[in-house]
């Protein structure tokens, strides 16, 4: 028997916590045999045996053979082929030695990855070159996420036709929540707690509602960023004043409520992707990711897997890790995997010191409280406080006879920013300044303040410091400037987006590509204020956050434009076009930067580059893949038969006598590694382009500058006669000796003088 496969996750404490039982002595194991957790347990279908009439009725034989009181939580038809429940260990392990279970995971706690954006990304000047609105509204968007508000304006039925056909989804009722809510732009609303209720116990529904019902902000943000309707005059206090919309706001939006105030547990994520799968969704967009080892063990990449085969596209977030390397999440290659970048668009709040020097910074406040039009006095928290790390402005942590009537100084780290600002007020202070430490930089995120504040980056809170330090009596005044657009350079990868390499895969370039993730305005809830404190009583319409949680919705939204103009494209295709058109230098001509460096960014950090949706509408060419080749894949990285059936929910065995390589799948980039101190080591590519375009001839253009490595495109021209004619090419790599650790980075173009098919190249000595 194998043994159960549980340990090979790094992902949130609470899951760590759980794991933890898998490694106890059997003298403990027998002390806590009746702790029970929950599993989920697929099924190999095809293995069912003849006597049951039906495979639920198999489900049940199989876990009433090794417990009498266990229930199945939820039984999986689309996601999976299987269920889930509560066992013990002693259980869970008996269940896996039971014929036809491929595997009995442990579930797992998923976290989420926390209106200018048309205008930035043209879709305001291209209006002839969009999609018409008929085609559009034919295109479902399904949200997984803490769910819905649906009095947002977002969500307003502006007249739409009736629901696409198409549609089999429900609107169900609940706590706060009832089908009224629906209408035919919001056409489905469901929740799915019972993974969650089963590990944390009731759902508190005097903090959260039991229902579809979005009581956090998030799955209302991501929503509507992904396809909200238009609304005029949006804004956060007057801050990016204008007609705010979602990327697709003539789509359809579903929502599929699974994260709750303890987390989004997989049993109720697989069970959502299930129900969406069979609703009819045609792109799937989730803001939320763990990390882990195997794709096979993953909920969400199996989930993904299925959503695929159906022909829906799936956008994840990549994570708010960065700028550490290998900090991905959500890298199967069947997922679209979005890291976040900075809009045009800024709120500066500059911080003016009694010597004369300002300091530029970024703030969302707008309040009753107003600084009076003269320089104030000024206090570093570490030298008014006695506790430790006092000058992180913990709660209780500031003394008020030393804050009392002045402008705070509080580092950055451990509690959220606007919780720092709160404590400052709760002491008798009257504004904040909050400075970056090294773990940040000179990343710049705003926030609605709950009193009068700046945020300014490491550099000038360094210099800040020596000010506060050498002057006895520092004065300061923090003056807001609303709201400015024209910021250059931009877009700028976002410090706290995640970063490649791929740790599961190193041959599959991750992330994908990066989006609009900083300073997002979108809609938001009537049941907590923008800052998601307990203490902010205010409620606002629409609310700016930052994450590649913001990030993914909007290509989520862009992939539904594409499904528009092109129904018969299938997500790779979708996907394809998104890549091959994103862009990696400004119009003057320069690389993309990276705030976290202050330099170049690279396909580690920004994918194929920032997506151009216009542009994706007409590629030209696309790099196609069906489920097979991704079969083929987990051929290539030796996946036994049961990890793969696991994983496709059918039976399929690799050939033997066929040589598989991870270098065949036909994606959109080229990563490359080779062994240090190896010479003239020999590394090829294929791949394979569709032309989606009209007939014409592209020559490949090659730039790669590296003393290191030699690439060679074989052959140099492709022409294509008529639409969805395909061509391949070899691409060969071939190495020379380098020290660990080294990288070099280019690009591969195809080009017929018109359009330009690029892809990323990144090249690691490991």
């Amino acid at each position: 028997m194998k043994p159960l496969k549980m340990q090979s996750f790094t992902i949130s404490l609470f899951s760590i916590l759980l794991l933890g039982v898998c490694h106890v002595s059997r003298a403990t194991l027998a002390t806590n045999k009746e702790k029970k957790a929950t599993y989920i347990v697929h099924m190999s279908k095809p293995e069912m045996p003849a006597s049951f009439e039906h495979h639920t009725h198999w489900y049940e034989s199989s876990l009433k053979s090794v417990s009498d009181s266990a229930q199945m939580l939820y039984t999986y038809e689309n996601a999976i082929h299987g269920f889930s429940t509560r066992l013990t260990l002693a259980e869970a392990k008996l269940l896996e030695s039971q014929p036809g279970i491929l595997s009995v995971m442990l579930e797992l706690r998923y976290e989420l990855h926390t209106t200018r954006t048309p205008e930035f990304l043209g879709l305001d000047k291209s209006a002839d070159l969009l999609p018409q609105s008929d085609s559009v509204s034919e295109v479902i968007i399904g949200v997984l996420d803490t769910g819905v508000w649906p009095e947002s304006k977002s969500f307003l039925d502006t007249g739409f036709g009736p629901v696409p056909s198409s549609w089999k989804g429900e609107c169900e009722s609940g706590t706060n929540f009832t089908t009224k809510n629906c209408n035919r732009k919001l056409i489905g609303a469901r929740f799915f707690a019972r993974g969650y209720e089963a590990t944390l116990g009731p759902v508190d529904e005097s903090k959260e509602s039991k229902s579809p019902r979005d009581d956090d902000g998030h799955g209302t943000h991501t929503s509507s960023t992904a396809g909200g309707s238009f609304v005029a005059d949006a804004s956060l206090f007057g801050y990016a004043a204008g007609t705010a919309r979602g990327m697709a706001a003539r789509a359809r939006v579903a929502v599929y409520k699974v994260c709750w105030v303890g987390g989004c547990f997989s049993s109720d994520i697989l069970a959502a992707m299930d129900k969406a799968i069979d609703d009819g969704v045609n792109v799937l967009s989730m803001s939320l990711g763990g990390s882990m080892s195997y794709y096979y063990r993953d909920s969400v990449a199996i989930g993904a897997f299925a959503a695929m085969e159906k022909g829906i596209f799936v956008s994840c977030s990549a994570g708010n890790s960065g700028p550490s390397s290998y900090s991905l999440s959500n890298v199967a290659p069947w997922i679209t995997t979005v890291g976040a970048g900075t809009l045009d668009r800024d709120f500066p709040a500059f911080a003016s010191l009694g010597n004369g020097k300002n300091y530029s910074g970024v703030s969302l406040y707008k309040g009753d409280a107003i600084l009076p039009g003269k320089l104030l006095p000024f206090v570093y928290a570490g030298n008014a406080s006695n506790a430790t790390n006092g000058n992180l402005c913990m709660m209780g942590a500031l003394i008020p006879e030393q804050v009392a009537g002045k402008i705070v100084l509080c580092d950055r780290g451990v509690n959220p920013r606007v919780q720092k600002g709160a404590v400052v007020k709760a002491a008798g202070g009257l504004g904040m300044v909050l400075s970056n430490t090294d773990a940040n930089g000179e990343e710049l995120v705003a926030d609605a303040h709950l009193l009068p504040a700046t945020a300014v980056g490491q550099k000038g809170g360094d210099e800040i410091k020596k000010y506060l330090f050498s002057d006895s009596k520092p004065t300061v005044n923090i003056l807001f400037e609303g709201t400015k657009v024209g910021i250059q350079p931009s877009p700028v990868v976002a410090a706290f987006s995640s970063r490649g390499p791929n740790s599961i895969t190193p041959d599959i370039l991750k992330p994908d590509m990066i989006a609009p993730g900083v300073n997002i305005l979108a809609g938001w809830v009537g049941s907590v204020g923008p800052t998601g404190l307990a203490t902010d009583g205010r409620r606002v319409e629409f609310n700016i956050i930052s994450g590649t949680s913001m990030s993914c919705p909007h290509v989520s939204g862009l992939a539904a434009l594409i499904k528009a103009a092109h129904p018969d494209w299938s997500p790779a295709a979708i996907k394809s076009a998104l890549m091959t058109t994103a862009y990696v230098t400004y119009k003057n001509g320069n690389k993309l930067q990276d705030v976290a460096t202050g330099k170049d960014s690279t396909p580690f950090d920004h994918g194929a580059g920032h997506v151009d949706p216009v542009s994706a509408l007409n590629p030209g060419l696309v790099y196609d893949l069906t489920a097979d080749d991704y079969l083929n894949f987990l051929c290539a990285l030796n996946y036994s038969a049961t990890e793969i059936t696991s994983l496709a929910r059918r039976k399929f065995t690799c050939d033997a006598s066929k040589k598989y390589s991870v270098t065949d799948l036909n994606y959109p980039s080229f990563a490359v590694n080779f062994g240090s101190g190896s010479a003239d080591v020999v590394i090829k590519h294929s791949r394979t382009l569709t032309n989606v375009g009209a007939p014409g001839t592209y020559k490949v253009l090659i730039s790669l500058q590296s003393p290191g490595v030699k690439v060679a495109v074989e052959p140099e021209t492709l022409s294509f006669r008529q639409a969805n004619e395909k061509k391949s090419y070899t691409v060969t790599f071939t190495g020379s000796s380098m020290p660990a650790g080294t990288n070099t980075f280019g690009r591969i173009e195809w080009s017929n003088g018109k359009q330009i098919v690029g892809s990323p190249i990144a090249v690691s000595w490991t």
